[in-house]
């Protein structure tokens, strides 16, 4: 039997990085309150360039291994589904009979990411079917900050930015974005390519701008700060939406294209 430490390469240790990060994210928030959950997701902000750099690393130096394997899936069940599961619950819980609809949505949202990898792991298919848990760990990411920096905006910045409600709207759709997340997750109605280079020059641009813009909410909590880092994670968030309703129709494109195609060669 190996040790450990035999077994693992430098990019292990960058998906162990993202572990703790993620662990780090769900101590902080036992200590409750929205700016603590705020620290949470600005924690876990980072584990999507850890999850990034441990296979890109790991292309470039040829050290893909078993363990490695292992541990990229158990790091993406906490860190893109548990994890981010806790702290939407902690961030929208009301203290009423909602919250039970709420929990049930994070329940989900958890076990549709840890489906997703567990399929993953044993598929031999080119290509993701169903949304990576990245992009809806990501998802969860954005529709939290939007909402944080409302209420930053409506506050000024002043004592009750981080008592203030949340629009009444968000609390009503969050449990159901929770669940349609992890239908997404588990669907074979999505379908996306290979990771590429261009998944990489975006998050290289906009990664950055996620912490920026909450460290800048954090030091100068204005309402001009308030409005635009509001504006830029709502946006962001449309767009991941888009992105994800994009693959449902890049499926049924290409389903259509090989029914048209099958049913042609009948007719050859």
């Amino acid at each position: 039997m190996s040790k450990v430490r035999e077994l693992l390469q430098i990019k292990d240790y960058v998906t162990l990085l993202g572990t703790t990060l993620g662990l780090f994210s769900l101590i902080v928030v036992t200590f409750g309150g929205r700016a603590m959950v705020s620290v949470g997701f600005f924690l876990l902000a980072f584990t999507f360039g850890t999850d990034l750099a441990d296979g890109y690393i790991a292309r470039k130096t040829g050290t893909v291994n078993e363990i490695g394997k292992e541990l990229d899936s158990l790091n993406d069940s906490l860190t893109f589904g548990i994890a981010p599961a806790t702290l939407t619950f902690v961030a929208f819980k009301t203290g009423t009979y909602y919250d039970l609809l709420l929990a049930i949505g994070a329940v989900i949202f958890a076990l549709g990411g840890i489906l997703r990898l567990a399929r993953f792991n044993i598929s031999e298919e080119e290509g993701y079917t169903g949304v990576p848990t990245p992009l809806t760990g990501l998802i969860l990411l954005t529709f939290f900050y939007a909402n944080y920096f409302y209420s930053v905006a409506v506050t000024d910045g002043g004592p009750n930015a981080l008592t203030y409600p949340f629009p009444l709207f968000c609390y009503y759709i969050i449990p159901f974005i929770l669940i349609f997340l992890a239908w997404s997750n588990i669907t074979v109605h999505i379908s996306f390519g290979k990771k590429g280079k261009s998944v990489y020059v975006t998050f290289v641009i906009f990664a950055p701008l996620c912490p920026i813009f909450a460290i800048l909410g954090i030091l100068n909590p204005t309402f001009l700060i308030g409005f635009i880092s509001s504006f830029f994670f709502f946006s962001f968030f449309i767009v991941e939406i888009t992105y994800v309703i994009y693959g449902i129709f890049k499926k049924a494109s290409k389903k259509d294209e090989k029914s048209s195609k099958n049913k042609k060669n009948r007719n050859n």
